[in-house]
């Protein structure tokens, strides 16, 4: 493996030539984050360099720290590297991570999709010889149907609800997930405001102030205990399943927004009402799709699902390995 420009530690991805690591998982000297999700984006690293519009999510989730901020597609010098930031695709503010040094081109993508999202910047191809791709779904049956449509079943599941008395409540992620539903339900001409839990107002309110065009919401903890939610949509975080802020609603259902529920036994072994296939990450066409695109001819595998992919490449004729990088549950 000697003279890659790209190698792993156990801090992380490290470039050598360029003296720093992309989404540590150790405190570091110096880091290049790749979005604000908190497995890629963790305290204690000395300096942070991050997109433009990372920089509201990470004051968000890190609080003040050393940034140094780049425009997308700006060139800047890291030791003996010169590094470039460009459009991911995946939550505001996520970059691919472009890397030359002597001619040669890594680029290592971070969480990346490539549907359109409202809330953030479409992916954009990087030609490079060597790709550093995540495969969080990395199996042939992800595959997602339509954003608007999905969407358009969680409004009128919502309605559905409401005919028998009962709020309706998804959960989702806080960052990305869930703005990117507010974004789309405004995008299909809904009006009724929804209600959010306080961790993911925090994240919308963030959003806001990028600029991102969202539906009206309105606080839970806002309402008055005992008010009836039936008939409304809440959006709070995985983590507020089964926790004692559910005694709030008197009758409700509840589903579950993500890739994940492409599954049937996930949504079942999560006790949720209804699943939506809504995910942040690219399914398998788009994996595929991305790593011709960006005309490696060896590409390196990252979280989840690796060896269905390595195998399909390298039977298609490139160089597939893998990187065993730990990473969280986001979606």
């Amino acid at each position: 493996m000697s003279g890659d420009l790209v190698v792993l530690r156990p801090e992380g991805m490290y470039c050598p030539a360029g003296d720093f690591y992309i989404d540590p998982g150790r405190p570091v000297a110096r880091a290049v984050i790749t979005h604000g999700h908190g497995d890629h984006a963790r305290v204690g690293m000395g300096c942070y360099h991050l997109s433009d519009a990372s920089l509201p999510i990470l004051e968000w989730r890190l609080g003040a720290q050393r940034y140094v901020c780049h425009a997308y597609g700006e060139p800047f010098r890291l030791g003996a590297a010169t590094v470039s930031l460009y459009p991911a695709g995946h939550v505001l503010g996520s970059a691919q991570v472009r890397i030359e040094v002597d001619g040669q081109v890594w680029v290592a993508s971070g969480d990346y999709k490539r549907q359109p999202d409202p809330t953030c910047e479409a992916f954009e191809p990087v030609r490079c010889d060597t790709f550093i791709t995540e495969c969080t779904f990395g199996l042939p049956i992800y595959r997602w149907p339509d954003t608007p449509s999905v969407v358009a079943e969680i409004a009128a599941w919502r309605d559905e609800c409401g005919t028998q008395g009962e709020a309706a409540i998804l959960y989702c992620y806080a960052l990305g997930k869930a703005q990117r539903v507010l974004a789309e339900l405004l995008a299909l001409g809904e009006t009724a405001p929804v209600w959010l839990h306080g961790a993911v107002d925090n994240g919308v309110q963030v959003y806001r102030g990028a600029g991102i065009a969202m539906i009206e919401t309105q606080r839970v903890a806002d309402e008055a205990r005992g008010a009836d939610f039936a008939g409304r949509l809440i959006i709070a975080p995985p983590s507020a399943a089964g926790s004692s802020w559910l005694r709030r609603f008197r009758r409700a259902q509840q589903g579950f927004a993500s890739g994940w529920m492409q599954l049937r036994g996930n949504r079942r072994r999560g006790n949720y009402d209804r699943g939506f296939v809504l995910s942040d990450h690219a399914d398998w066409p788009a994996l595929l799709q991305t790593v011709r695109q960006s005309g490696a001819q060896r590409v390196v595998a990252t979280h989840g699902n690796t060896d269905a992919l390595v195998r399909t490449l390298n039977e298609g004729g490139l160089h597939a390995t893998t990187f065993a990088l730990l990473r969280g549950e986001e979606d």
